[in-house]
Protein backbone atom coordinates (compact mmCIF):
# COMPACT_ATOMS: atom_id res chain seq x y z
CA UNK A 1 0.00 0.00 0.00
CA UNK A 2 1.67 3.19 -1.21
CA UNK A 3 -1.16 5.73 -1.55
CA UNK A 4 -3.98 7.13 0.53
CA UNK A 5 -6.32 6.29 -2.33
CA UNK A 6 -5.48 2.62 -1.87
CA UNK A 7 -6.24 2.91 1.84
CA UNK A 8 -9.56 4.60 1.15
CA UNK A 9 -10.46 1.89 -1.34
CA UNK A 10 -9.79 -0.98 1.05
CA UNK A 11 -13.08 -2.83 1.53
CA UNK A 12 -13.84 -5.30 4.33
CA UNK A 13 -16.20 -8.04 3.23
CA UNK A 14 -19.13 -9.17 5.40
CA UNK A 15 -17.91 -12.77 5.24
CA UNK A 16 -14.91 -12.02 7.46
CA UNK A 17 -15.02 -14.33 10.49
CA UNK A 18 -12.32 -12.74 12.67
CA UNK A 19 -11.03 -9.21 13.12
CA UNK A 20 -7.36 -10.19 13.33
CA UNK A 21 -5.07 -9.37 10.40
CA UNK A 22 -3.98 -12.14 8.07
CA UNK A 23 -0.29 -12.53 7.16
CA UNK A 24 -1.09 -11.19 3.70
CA UNK A 25 -2.74 -8.07 5.15
CA UNK A 26 0.26 -7.40 7.39
CA UNK A 27 2.67 -7.75 4.46
CA UNK A 28 0.52 -5.42 2.34
CA UNK A 29 0.77 -2.73 5.00
CA UNK A 30 -2.87 -2.83 6.11
CA UNK A 31 -1.92 -2.78 9.81
CA UNK A 32 0.28 0.29 9.57
CA UNK A 33 -0.62 3.76 10.83
CA UNK A 34 -2.06 5.84 8.00
CA UNK A 35 0.53 8.60 8.34
CA UNK A 36 3.23 6.26 7.07
CA UNK A 37 1.20 6.01 3.85
CA UNK A 38 1.11 9.82 3.70
CA UNK A 39 4.89 9.80 4.05
CA UNK A 40 5.20 7.50 1.03
CA UNK A 41 3.09 9.86 -1.07
CA UNK A 42 5.10 12.93 -0.07
CA UNK A 43 8.45 11.27 -0.69
CA UNK A 44 7.26 9.82 -4.00
CA UNK A 45 6.14 13.27 -5.16
CA UNK A 46 9.58 14.71 -4.30
CA UNK A 47 11.39 11.72 -5.86
CA UNK A 48 12.87 10.88 -2.45
CA UNK A 49 11.14 7.59 -1.72
CA UNK A 50 14.26 5.51 -2.38
CA UNK A 51 16.56 7.64 -0.22
CA UNK A 52 18.97 5.36 1.64
CA UNK A 53 18.43 5.72 5.38
CA UNK A 54 19.55 3.99 8.55
CA UNK A 55 16.98 3.47 11.30
CA UNK A 56 17.61 2.29 14.85
CA UNK A 57 15.14 0.72 17.27
CA UNK A 58 15.49 1.05 21.03
CA UNK A 59 13.28 0.04 24.01
CA UNK A 60 12.01 2.25 26.81
CA UNK A 61 12.73 -0.42 29.43
CA UNK A 62 14.83 -3.52 30.00
CA UNK A 63 13.70 -6.93 28.84
CA UNK A 64 14.21 -9.99 26.67
CA UNK A 65 14.45 -9.62 22.88
CA UNK A 66 11.72 -11.47 21.03
CA UNK A 67 10.00 -11.24 17.65
CA UNK A 68 13.13 -11.05 15.49
CA UNK A 69 12.13 -13.90 13.10
CA UNK A 70 8.78 -12.24 12.37
CA UNK A 71 10.45 -8.91 11.57
CA UNK A 72 12.91 -10.73 9.33
CA UNK A 73 10.04 -12.51 7.56
CA UNK A 74 8.17 -9.23 7.12
CA UNK A 75 11.17 -7.63 5.42
CA UNK A 76 12.52 -10.75 3.71
CA UNK A 77 11.72 -9.56 0.17
CA UNK A 78 13.00 -6.01 0.67
CA UNK A 79 16.49 -4.68 -0.26
CA UNK A 80 17.46 -3.78 3.31
CA UNK A 81 20.23 -4.79 5.68
CA UNK A 82 19.30 -5.69 9.26
CA UNK A 83 21.40 -5.96 12.41
CA UNK A 84 19.77 -7.22 15.59
CA UNK A 85 20.17 -8.69 19.03
CA UNK A 86 19.49 -12.40 19.01
CA UNK A 87 16.15 -13.88 20.00
CA UNK A 88 16.19 -14.41 23.77
CA UNK A 89 18.99 -11.92 24.55
CA UNK A 90 18.42 -9.46 27.36
CA UNK A 91 18.56 -5.73 26.66
CA UNK A 92 18.83 -2.52 28.68
CA UNK A 93 16.70 0.63 28.46
CA UNK A 94 17.49 2.68 25.33
CA UNK A 95 19.98 0.11 24.05
CA UNK A 96 19.86 -0.21 20.26
CA UNK A 97 18.28 -3.62 19.71
CA UNK A 98 17.88 -3.48 15.91
CA UNK A 99 19.27 -1.43 13.02
CA UNK A 100 17.79 -1.33 9.51
CA UNK A 101 19.49 0.22 6.47
CA UNK A 102 18.09 0.60 2.99
CA UNK A 103 15.69 2.60 0.81
CA UNK A 104 13.09 4.21 3.06
CA UNK A 105 10.31 3.04 0.73
CA UNK A 106 11.37 -0.57 1.38
CA UNK A 107 10.57 -0.55 5.08
CA UNK A 108 9.14 2.79 6.21
CA UNK A 109 5.57 1.60 5.66
CA UNK A 110 6.17 -1.22 8.14
CA UNK A 111 7.34 0.81 11.14
CA UNK A 112 4.06 0.18 12.97
CA UNK A 113 4.02 -3.64 12.67
CA UNK A 114 7.78 -3.93 13.27
CA UNK A 115 7.55 -2.04 16.56
CA UNK A 116 4.38 -3.90 17.54
CA UNK A 117 5.95 -7.29 16.91
CA UNK A 118 9.02 -6.48 19.00
CA UNK A 119 7.16 -4.63 21.76
CA UNK A 120 4.57 -7.25 22.57
CA UNK A 121 6.74 -10.32 21.99
CA UNK A 122 9.52 -8.89 24.14
CA UNK A 123 7.05 -8.03 26.92
CA UNK A 124 5.75 -11.59 27.07
CA UNK A 125 9.25 -13.06 26.89
CA UNK A 126 10.39 -10.80 29.71
CA UNK A 127 7.55 -11.86 32.03
CA UNK A 128 8.31 -15.49 31.26
CA UNK A 129 12.00 -14.98 32.06
CA UNK A 130 11.06 -13.50 35.44
CA UNK A 131 8.96 -16.57 36.27
CA UNK A 132 11.66 -18.99 35.20
CA UNK A 133 14.31 -17.16 37.24
CA UNK A 134 12.03 -17.36 40.29
CA UNK A 135 11.43 -21.08 39.75
CA UNK A 136 15.10 -21.96 39.33
CA UNK A 137 15.45 -25.55 38.16
CA UNK A 138 11.73 -26.26 38.57
CA UNK A 139 9.58 -26.57 35.43
CA UNK A 140 7.45 -23.63 34.30
CA UNK A 141 4.67 -23.96 31.72
CA UNK A 142 2.72 -21.14 30.09
CA UNK A 143 -1.06 -21.43 30.45
CA UNK A 144 -1.89 -17.92 29.23
CA UNK A 145 -3.69 -18.50 25.93
CA UNK A 146 -7.15 -18.09 27.46
CA UNK A 147 -6.33 -14.53 28.50
CA UNK A 148 -5.58 -13.14 25.03
CA UNK A 149 -7.20 -13.03 21.60
CA UNK A 150 -6.72 -16.39 19.83
CA UNK A 151 -5.00 -14.66 16.92
CA UNK A 152 -2.08 -13.71 19.16
CA UNK A 153 -2.19 -16.61 21.64
CA UNK A 154 0.41 -18.63 19.67
CA UNK A 155 2.68 -15.57 19.46
CA UNK A 156 2.39 -15.05 23.22
CA UNK A 157 3.13 -18.66 24.16
CA UNK A 158 6.01 -18.95 21.70
CA UNK A 159 7.41 -15.72 23.19
CA UNK A 160 7.12 -17.24 26.67
CA UNK A 161 9.22 -20.20 25.56
CA UNK A 162 11.79 -17.82 24.05
CA UNK A 163 11.80 -16.11 27.45
CA UNK A 164 12.75 -19.35 29.14
CA UNK A 165 9.68 -21.30 30.24
CA UNK A 166 9.81 -25.01 29.56
CA UNK A 167 6.61 -25.44 27.60
CA UNK A 168 3.15 -24.16 26.74
CA UNK A 169 -0.39 -25.48 26.64
CA UNK A 170 -1.49 -23.74 23.42
CA UNK A 171 -1.07 -26.28 20.62
CA UNK A 172 0.10 -23.89 17.92
CA UNK A 173 2.19 -21.78 20.29
CA UNK A 174 4.15 -24.78 21.51
CA UNK A 175 4.69 -26.19 18.03
CA UNK A 176 5.91 -22.83 16.70
CA UNK A 177 8.63 -23.06 19.37
CA UNK A 178 9.51 -26.62 18.37
CA UNK A 179 7.83 -28.26 21.35
CA UNK A 180 4.79 -30.42 22.00
CA UNK A 181 1.97 -28.78 24.00
CA UNK A 182 1.75 -29.67 27.70
CA UNK A 183 -1.40 -30.32 29.71
CA UNK A 184 -3.60 -33.16 30.83
CA UNK A 185 -7.23 -32.77 31.90
CA UNK A 186 -9.53 -29.79 32.75
CA UNK A 187 -11.99 -29.32 35.58
CA UNK A 188 -14.83 -29.55 33.05
CA UNK A 189 -14.17 -33.22 32.31
CA UNK A 190 -13.97 -34.11 36.02
CA UNK A 191 -17.18 -32.20 36.77
CA UNK A 192 -19.04 -34.00 33.99
CA UNK A 193 -17.71 -37.42 35.04
CA UNK A 194 -18.68 -36.62 38.63
CA UNK A 195 -15.69 -38.16 40.40
CA UNK A 196 -11.98 -37.35 40.17
CA UNK A 197 -10.85 -40.94 40.62
CA UNK A 198 -13.11 -42.25 37.86
CA UNK A 199 -11.89 -39.50 35.52
CA UNK A 200 -8.29 -40.36 36.41
CA UNK A 201 -8.84 -44.05 35.77
CA UNK A 202 -10.40 -43.40 32.37
CA UNK A 203 -7.55 -41.01 31.57
CA UNK A 204 -5.12 -43.80 32.34
CA UNK A 205 -7.09 -46.19 30.16
CA UNK A 206 -7.75 -44.15 27.01
CA UNK A 207 -5.07 -41.43 26.78
CA UNK A 208 -1.78 -42.44 25.07
CA UNK A 209 0.97 -43.26 27.52
CA UNK A 210 3.29 -40.44 26.41
CA UNK A 211 0.88 -37.89 27.91
CA UNK A 212 1.78 -37.12 31.52
CA UNK A 213 -0.51 -38.62 34.16
CA UNK A 214 -1.11 -35.41 36.11
CA UNK A 215 -4.56 -35.12 37.67
CA UNK A 216 -6.39 -32.11 39.12
CA UNK A 217 -7.27 -32.72 42.76
CA UNK A 218 -9.19 -29.58 43.80
CA UNK A 219 -12.52 -30.17 42.03
CA UNK A 220 -14.68 -31.93 44.63
CA UNK A 221 -12.81 -32.77 47.82
CA UNK A 222 -10.01 -31.59 50.08
CA UNK A 223 -6.84 -31.48 48.00
CA UNK A 224 -4.82 -33.76 50.29
CA UNK A 225 -7.65 -36.31 50.50
CA UNK A 226 -8.19 -36.28 46.74
CA UNK A 227 -4.47 -36.63 46.09
CA UNK A 228 -4.37 -39.82 48.15
CA UNK A 229 -7.51 -41.21 46.46
CA UNK A 230 -6.03 -40.68 43.01
CA UNK A 231 -2.60 -42.00 44.03
CA UNK A 232 -4.11 -45.19 45.41
CA UNK A 233 -6.19 -45.68 42.27
CA UNK A 234 -3.39 -45.11 39.73
CA UNK A 235 -0.44 -46.31 41.79
CA UNK A 236 2.91 -45.93 40.06
CA UNK A 237 1.19 -44.64 36.91
CA UNK A 238 0.39 -41.35 38.62
CA UNK A 239 3.07 -38.79 37.78
CA UNK A 240 1.65 -35.78 39.53
CA UNK A 241 -1.29 -33.99 41.11
CA UNK A 242 -2.24 -30.45 40.19
CA UNK A 243 -3.48 -27.86 42.66
CA UNK A 244 -5.51 -25.03 41.14
CA UNK A 245 -7.47 -23.99 44.22
CA UNK A 246 -9.46 -20.80 43.46
CA UNK A 247 -9.11 -17.56 45.38
CA UNK A 248 -12.60 -18.13 46.81
CA UNK A 249 -11.08 -20.93 48.88
CA UNK A 250 -7.81 -19.19 49.66
CA UNK A 251 -5.83 -20.22 46.59
CA UNK A 252 -2.78 -22.44 46.68
CA UNK A 253 -0.76 -21.66 49.80
CA UNK A 254 2.60 -22.96 51.02
CA UNK A 255 0.78 -24.67 53.88
CA UNK A 256 -1.58 -26.51 51.52
CA UNK A 257 1.29 -27.66 49.31
CA UNK A 258 3.25 -28.80 52.35
CA UNK A 259 0.31 -30.87 53.63
CA UNK A 260 -0.28 -32.54 50.27
CA UNK A 261 3.43 -33.32 49.94
CA UNK A 262 3.66 -34.77 53.44
CA UNK A 263 0.56 -36.93 53.12
CA UNK A 264 1.69 -38.33 49.77
CA UNK A 265 5.14 -39.10 51.20
CA UNK A 266 3.71 -40.75 54.30
CA UNK A 267 1.47 -42.96 52.13
CA UNK A 268 4.42 -44.09 50.02
CA UNK A 269 3.80 -41.88 46.98
CA UNK A 270 6.93 -39.75 47.09
CA UNK A 271 7.33 -40.13 43.30
CA UNK A 272 4.18 -38.08 42.71
CA UNK A 273 5.03 -34.55 41.65
CA UNK A 274 3.08 -31.49 42.72
CA UNK A 275 1.93 -29.10 40.02
CA UNK A 276 0.54 -25.68 40.93
CA UNK A 277 -1.37 -23.14 38.85
CA UNK A 278 -3.71 -20.22 39.36
CA UNK A 279 -2.70 -16.57 39.79
CA UNK A 280 1.02 -17.27 39.96
CA UNK A 281 3.69 -14.59 39.73
CA UNK A 282 7.42 -14.60 40.52
CA UNK A 283 6.87 -13.81 44.21
CA UNK A 284 4.38 -16.65 44.66
CA UNK A 285 6.58 -19.02 42.69
CA UNK A 286 9.51 -18.13 44.96
CA UNK A 287 7.40 -18.82 48.05
CA UNK A 288 6.24 -22.23 46.76
CA UNK A 289 9.20 -23.60 44.86
CA UNK A 290 10.71 -25.67 47.70
CA UNK A 291 7.66 -27.99 47.66
CA UNK A 292 6.44 -27.63 44.07
CA UNK A 293 7.81 -29.41 41.00
CA UNK A 294 5.94 -27.72 38.13
CA UNK A 295 4.34 -24.27 37.83
CA UNK A 296 1.62 -23.32 35.35
CA UNK A 297 1.63 -19.55 34.79
CA UNK A 298 -1.09 -17.72 32.87
CA UNK A 299 -2.08 -14.11 33.30
CA UNK A 300 1.27 -12.90 34.69
CA UNK A 301 2.80 -13.67 31.29
CA UNK A 302 -0.14 -13.01 28.99
CA UNK A 303 -1.08 -9.77 30.75
CA UNK A 304 2.36 -8.21 30.58
CA UNK A 305 2.35 -4.80 28.91
CA UNK A 306 4.39 -4.39 25.74
CA UNK A 307 7.85 -2.89 26.14
CA UNK A 308 7.64 0.38 24.22
CA UNK A 309 9.90 0.39 21.18
CA UNK A 310 10.92 3.48 19.20
CA UNK A 311 12.35 3.69 15.68
CA UNK A 312 14.52 6.72 14.82
CA UNK A 313 16.18 7.64 11.54
CA UNK A 314 19.86 8.24 12.33
CA UNK A 315 21.39 8.58 8.86
CA UNK A 316 19.99 9.90 5.60
CA UNK A 317 22.09 9.49 2.47
CA UNK A 318 25.08 8.73 4.66
CA UNK A 319 24.74 11.94 6.66
CA UNK A 320 24.21 11.80 10.42
CA UNK A 321 20.87 13.14 11.55
CA UNK A 322 18.31 12.86 14.35
CA UNK A 323 15.21 14.58 15.68
CA UNK A 324 15.71 17.05 18.52
CA UNK A 325 16.53 15.29 21.78
CA UNK A 326 18.24 12.34 20.07
CA UNK A 327 21.90 11.92 19.15
CA UNK A 328 22.59 12.04 15.40
CA UNK A 329 24.34 9.12 13.75
CA UNK A 330 24.24 5.44 14.54
CA UNK A 331 24.91 4.38 18.11
CA UNK A 332 27.47 1.54 18.17
CA UNK A 333 26.37 -1.70 19.80
CA UNK A 334 28.84 -4.57 19.34
CA UNK A 335 26.15 -7.04 20.41
CA UNK A 336 24.20 -6.49 17.18
CA UNK A 337 24.63 -9.21 14.55
CA UNK A 338 23.79 -8.82 10.89
CA UNK A 339 20.85 -11.10 10.06
CA UNK A 340 20.02 -9.83 6.57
Amino acid sequence: MLTLKEAEGLQIGPERDFYSATPEEIKKGYTTDIYFVSAQEILHHLNLKDTIVTAEIFPRGSGVMCGVPEVLNLLSSTPVEIWSLSEGEEFSPKEVVMRIKGPYSAFGLFETPILGILAHSSGWATAARECKVAAGEKIVLCFGARHVHPAVAPVMERSAIVGGVDGAACILGAKLAGKEPGGTIPHAAILIVGDTVIAAQVFQEVIPSHYSRIILVDTFKDEAEESLRVARALGTNLEGVRLDTPEERGGVTPGLVEEVRMRLDQAGFSQVKIVVSGGLNPARIQALKDKVDIFGVGSYISGRSPIDMTMDLKEIGGEKIAKRGRLPGIIPNPRLKQIK
